[in-house]
């Protein structure tokens, strides 16, 4: 277990990342301030609202050294996450760490009366995905490859040592995503 993975921990449920990830048998620290990345391998991004987490990036520090890091280490975004590591983001356009090959539609499911569980199947196995105002990612780049779609859309994609999920992966008491995560990040390591 020499994997220490970081929960950015500046707004949204990043505890039930941080459970997840310790299920999935990794060492997880909280995300706070810069000095925080010197200690992980890597670092996920909760969901919550994209653009509080923006406004919270730029009042920590922590902006620039999120986006150093995902060009050095894996990151894993879900949700609000997955708005911020894309490079575009429409509804509106807004800021982003420009981490991945996507263009990702904020709220395009709806609003928060709109949130749905999902049934979908993961490497053989079902797996409950929850959708609360969930993004849809409207275009993948080449590198891009998608993992799960939902409705037509996807909803899991990776991009070489990067991840995000539309959906909240760490609410539905299956570690499995988080699992894949690690293992990119033991990829990246070796």
């Amino acid at each position: 277990m020499g994997k220490k993975i970081g929960v950015l921990a500046l707004q949204g449920d990043f505890e039930a990342h941080k459970r997840a990830l310790e299920q999935a048998g990794a060492s997880v620290i909280d995300v706070r301030k810069a000095a925080d990345l010197d200690a992980i391998d890597g670092l996920v991004i909760p969901g919550g609202e994209s653009t509080t987490m923006l406004k919270l990036l730029h009042e920590e520090q922590l902006m620039d050294p999120v986006r150093q890091f995902g060009q050095q280490k894996p990151v894993f975004g879900t949700c609000a996450g997955a708005i911020l590591l894309a490079n575009e983001v429409l509804n509106p356009s807004q800021e982003s760490l420009a981490l991945m090959d996507l263009t990702v539609e904020r709220n395009a499911y709806g609003r928060q009366i709109d949130s749905r569980i999902a049934n979908l199947e993961l490497e053989g196995e079902p797996l409950e995905a929850v959708f609360i105002r969930a993004p849809i990612i409207r275009r993948t780049g080449e590198t891009v490859q998608v993992l799960l779609t939902y409705k037509g859309n996807p909803v899991l994609v990776e991009q070489g040592k990067h991840l995000v999920a539309t959906f909240h992966p760490e609410l539905s008491g299956d570690s499995r995503v988080h699992s894949i995560f690690l293992r990119k990040v033991d990829s990246a390591q070796s």
